[in-house]
């Protein structure tokens, strides 16, 4: 059986938390690109639900990198849902998916994440 919008035939689609996640990764990248150019003109970055996790690892991995390839991949839902926000709420959960992108970004090309866009957290 088919499933249909929750919202009916004549109303906008509601948003999901997988387009608002993935809406956030990319404007996050695209910030990224646009301040770092030459380091991320071939930045691939894809969003995963699940990492595959081999046997005998501790943890559940929120993204992985590929370097060699220039990839990142994000896991949604490790992201998500084991993510300790002292505020749930749509604002904090959008700042913990884009520091999510700068550490993983960050570790693809081998800078500090606060180096990634040091004017963005100056307020002053």
């Amino acid at each position: 059986m088919g499933r249909s919008p929750v919202t009916g035939p004549h109303l906008p689609l509601a948003f999901t938390r997988r387009s608002l996640f993935e809406t956030t990764v990319q404007s996050t990248a695209e910030y990224l690109v646009n301040q770092w150019p030459t380091e991320l003109a071939n930045l691939r970055i894809d969003v995963m639900p699940m990492p595959d996790q081999p046997t005998g690892v501790r943890g559940v991995a929120r993204w992985r990198v590929v370097a060699d390839q220039n990839l990142v991949v994000l896991f949604r839902i490790p992201i998500e849902r084991m993510s300790r926000l002292h505020r749930d709420d749509d604002w904090h959960r959008r700042l913990m998916v884009e520091s999510c992108v700068f550490r993983a970004v960050g570790e693809l090309i081998g800078k500090d994440p606060w180096d990634l866009a040091p004017d963005r957290f100056r307020h002053w």
